[in-house]
């Protein structure tokens, strides 16, 4: 039987190499299809917690990961050699930046190296990690060819940009559009097979170099607008002017507008990183990928700024910021999620704690955090606690969280989401 028989009737195996906030997800929704599932991280521990039915994605309920573990359509390994007798992978790994903001795919290149020894004919490999456009072509295809296949005809080879937004209630794995471009017009033709299987619409793309691009100008165009919006935030408080109210004016005209909201920096796996890939890569082709460099400036320096107006602040109530107690509010990088990766909240904790600032902070989904040399674990706010406060910085809001009362309690606010609607003279807005 032929591979694409094998995913029409869903006899296929399907491995999933890379098991966090992009991997565990469509892992699941391959097993739930009918699929049987093989589920591959260098992480014991995550793997001893999926089969023992233990979600540690938020996305995941912990419910449908036991039964799908239980039924045996879901598995998890650690050994890359059960890949011998996979039909389906898709490499789901991280792809960090080097402290040099260089794109570091040496996952990518593991990846590659691992499935090189296993591979087979009829095989599918499906990129999913966000990187610049070409590393398919230039990283993951030499290899495949110079273990004698030919991709498009032997094998077949295709990237897919992952599009997760953890703790969104609306959109999720299945219900994303997919974007998919092969090697070749058979590459694009099985992979596409593959996900609707499982996504609800799958959209291809004429290369793989395209949908590489596809991902880096989605979180590009989230980037710039956010930086061009912070700057406006800063314009707009030199100028003595309300940046919400503009925003929420501007807002109202029906055409040519879509607002942006002014944070305290950029925070996640995705948006703050995705666009040095592109960047990074153009500087190869002797060009600077100016817009991408200004917006990766101007947000890099929104936790400063915020500190900043925070000392400003405290300095008007006769106080400074070194013995200060500060809480802030909310760690994770948007609310209502644990992950705190690239959250502007730890440099603006690092930049106060380095200034004296008796640091707390209250986080529902983040209940500890490790700084240089000391723990810090989430507190239950109470109005009693608020009282003892100088200051509250609320740099995530939370909606189980009641901003108002917040700001009611609390000596100084400073509010860098918006999050408290009627103000008061007590609430500083970003």
């Amino acid at each position: 039987m032929g591979l694409r028989e094998k995913i029409l009737d869903r006899s296929a195996k399907v491995g999933v190499l890379g098991l966090g906030y992009v991997g565990l997800p469509l892992a699941v929704e391959f097993a739930k299809a009918g699929f049987g599932v093989f589920g591959i991280d260098v992480d014991a521990d995550r793997v001893s917690r999926i089969l023992a039915g233990n979600s540690y994605i938020q996305d995941v309920p912990a419910k449908v990961l036991g039964e799908l573990v239980s039924s045996r359509k879901l598995t998890a390994t650690t050994d890359y050699r059960v890949l011998r007798e996979i039909d389906a992978v898709s490499i789901c790994v991280p792809t960090p930046l080097r402290k040099t903001r260089d794109p570091d795919i040496q996952y990518i290149a593991d990846a590659t190296s691992k499935i090189r020894e296993c591979l087979h004919k009829d095989m599918l490999i499906t990129l999913e990690s966000t990187t610049y456009p070409g590393t398919t072509d230039e990283v993951l295809l030499p290899e495949f060819r110079a273990a004698g296949f030919e991709v498009g005809k032997d094998l077949y080879l295709a990237f897919s940009p992952e599009r997760i937004d953890p703790g969104n209630p609306q959109w999720n794995t299945r219900n994303t559009p997919k974007i998919i471009g092969g090697v070749t017009a058979n590459c694009t033709i099985l992979s596409k097979l593959l996900y609707e299987q499982v996504i609800e619409r799958v959209i291809p793309v004429s290369s793989t170099k395209s949908a590489e691009m596809v991902k880096l100008l989605e979180n590009t165009f989230r980037a710039v607008n956010i930086g061009l919006v912070n700057e406006i935030a800063i314009m707009c408080d030199k100028l003595g002017i309300g940046v919400w109210e503009v925003i929420e004016a501007a807002a109202t005209k029906p055409f040519g507008f879509m607002p942006f909201f002014p944070g305290p920096g950029l925070g996640g796996h995705c948006i703050p990183i995705d666009p040095l890939y592109l960047s990074w890569k153009l500087k190869l082709l002797n060009y600077n990928a100016r817009f991408i460099e200004l917006a990766s400036e101007v947000n890099t320096h929104m936790p400063e700024y915020v500190t900043n107006k925070i000392a400003r602040s405290l300095n008007r109530c006769k106080k400074a910021v070194n013995g200060s107690r500060i809480l802030i509010l909310g760690v994770a990088y948007k609310r209502n999620i644990s992950d705190i990766r690239e959250s502007p909240s730890l440099d603006i904790i690092r930049l106060l704690h380095k200034d004296g600032a008796e640091l707390h902070y209250s986080d529902p989904y983040a209940p500890e955090l490790r700084l240089e040399d000391t723990v810090l674990r989430s507190e239950k706010i109470t109005a009693e606690m608020l009282r003892r406060y100088d200051c509250v910085v609320v740099v995530t809001d939370h909606t189980a969280i009641d901003y108002d009362w917040v700001a009611r309690e609390s000596q100084l606010v400073i509010d860098c989401r918006n999050a408290i609607r009627n103000g008061g003279p007590n609430v500083v807005k970003l």
